[in-house]
């Protein structure tokens, strides 16, 4: 995999409104794992990419009311047969952590890539993902070097309290390994 005016060859764009600048001095030194399903527990179908992209059909589930008019992305999402899809090109700022810290570091949006895997915080992951988060992170490393193993956090460890993903199913050891 190879990543080009920051965006990764192998994923489909589909390009979100909900980005913008990154601070000047901000460098990419931290990778976001999270999770997402739409509605809750339900894989496939389009209302990811109509989330990212601010066209969800908040009348298509009753869940949907809750999150309507919010403008929200990720850099990535990685399906759970391992396509890959593209959001906001990596250089840029997705809005994906929120009110977040790491390391002492505040708004972690300006600093981080955001990877969403399709999934729940309690349905374990598929092989073709983690191969697929693998892949990207390795691409990753190479293209942004203040990016390592280290670096590397959930958005439950930078979102304490408030978020869970990527949850206890995401297996990180095994992750790691791959790397």
């Amino acid at each position: 995999m190879k990543i080009s005016q920051g965006w990764l060859d192998q994923a489909q764009k589909c390009p979100s409104p909900n980005h913008n600048l990154r601070p000047d001095s901000s460098e990419i030194g931290l990778l976001v794992i999270h999770n997402i399903s739409l509605p809750a527990g339900h894989f496939g179908g389009p209302h990811i990419e109509q989330l990212f992209t601010n066209c969800l059909d908040v009348s298509a589930h009753p869940s949907f009311e809750e999150i309507a008019g919010l403008e929200v992305s990720a850099h990535l999402l990685i399906r759970r047969d391992g396509t890959l899809i593209q959001f906001v090109p990596f250089h840029l700022r997705a809005w994906h952590a929120g009110v977040s810290c790491w390391e002492g570091r505040e708004a972690c949006n300006d600093f981080s890539i955001g990877i969403e895997l399709e999934g729940t915080d309690t349905t374990p992951f598929e092989q073709a993902q983690y191969q697929a988060l693998a892949g990207v992170t390795e691409a990753l490393f190479q293209a942004y070097p203040n990016l390592t193993p280290d670096t590397i956090t959930g958005h439950s460890d930078i979102a304490p309290g408030r978020k869970t993903d990527p949850g206890e199913a995401f297996d990180w050891e095994y992750y790691r390994s791959l790397l």
